[in-house]
């Protein structure tokens, strides 16, 4: 890439408090470049739709943008191209722009979500294990792929979206093999039999309180991880530390997602140990003014 200006950013609902800008321009300033990263929050620009969003940033010479809540699905569509991976999983939270406008969409929250993973828990801690997914969206198609591709044995999926949790069953099955995902008969039951649960829904984050995993069914010997970094610490997460499980928040993933995306923009691979360096002391910062 010539050019030493660089225009990224974030489409999504609720994200004003992302670090993924600190993330980004610390990253684009450790190598060489001058580069902004916008957020555009489709709370705070009404009457502007994803279409009109990706048609402004193409305009404007955006390198690409990243995909958050509720947009990772309804983007596929309105793409030039998916890579192999966003087409397996379903979703898309990364978007190249190329300099004639063609937009390819990537998912780099699945490789976020297994590195994190194997950092935080461990690869062993799913392999040959059962798991229980809570939310079957965007965020929970990338975690469901990323759990079989650490070797998980049987993961059930739970989402309110009836219709959407057999869907995502149904895909993983398709790829992965008859038998290996299944919906639950009884939440509190599956949980009670499983490994360990991951929540993928928005429930937990800043401006969606609450905990959409029942705390009854929580036990010492499970690990529960959390896709939520806003707050670093969600509600789930404060319980079942306190009946003493495992747990994973959603941090790293946003670190090695953003690594990957980086990537993706800029053909360059940013020094992950930095960004983790970056990422605690964004999440420091914004957390010493909230």
């Amino acid at each position: 890439m010539i050019n030493r200006q660089a225009l990224v950013g974030l489409i999504g609902a609720n994200i004003m408090s992302s670090l993924a800008p600190a993330l980004h321009i610390d990253a684009f300033a450790a190598a060489g470049f001058t580069g902004h990263y916008h957020l555009m929050d489709v709370d705070r620009l009404p009457g502007r739709s994803l279409e009109d969003l990706l048609r402004a940033v193409k305009t404007a010479g955006f390198l690409g943008v990243n995909i958050t809540f509720p947009f990772k699905q309804a983007v596929m569509p309105l793409l030039d191209e998916l890579s192999p991976e966003a087409r397996q999983t379903g979703a898309v939270n990364t978007v190249t722009i190329a300099p004639d406008g063609r937009t390819v969409g990537y998912n780099t929250d699945r490789s976020g979500f297994r590195l994190n993973f194997e950092d935080g828990l461990g690869r062993g801690t799913a392999e040959g294990r059962t798991a229980v997914l809570v939310g079957a969206g965007g965020a929970g198609s990338a975690v469901a792929f990323a759990l079989i591709d650490l070797g998980l044995r049987t993961l059930i999926v739970h989402d309110t979206d009836a219709a959407r949790a057999a869907a995502l069953v149904t895909e993983v099955n398709r790829h992965a093999g008859a038998g290996r995902s299944r919906v639950p008969a009884a939440l509190n039951q599956e949980i009670a039999g499983a490994d360990g649960v991951v929540n993928a829904t928005p429930i937990g984050m800043n401006g969606f309180p609450g905990n959409p995993v029942p705390v009854d069914a929580l036990r010492a010997t499970l690990w529960v991880a959390d896709v939520i970094y806003s707050p670093i610490e969600t509600e789930l997460l404060r319980a079942a530390a306190g009946k003493g499980a495992r747990v994973l928040n959603g941090g790293g993933m946003c670190v090695h997602q953003a690594v990957e995306a980086f990537r993706l923009f800029t053909g360059i691979t940013p020094d992950v140990a930095r960004m983790h360096r970056t990422f605690a002391a964004a999440l420091a910062a914004r957390d010493a003014t909230a």
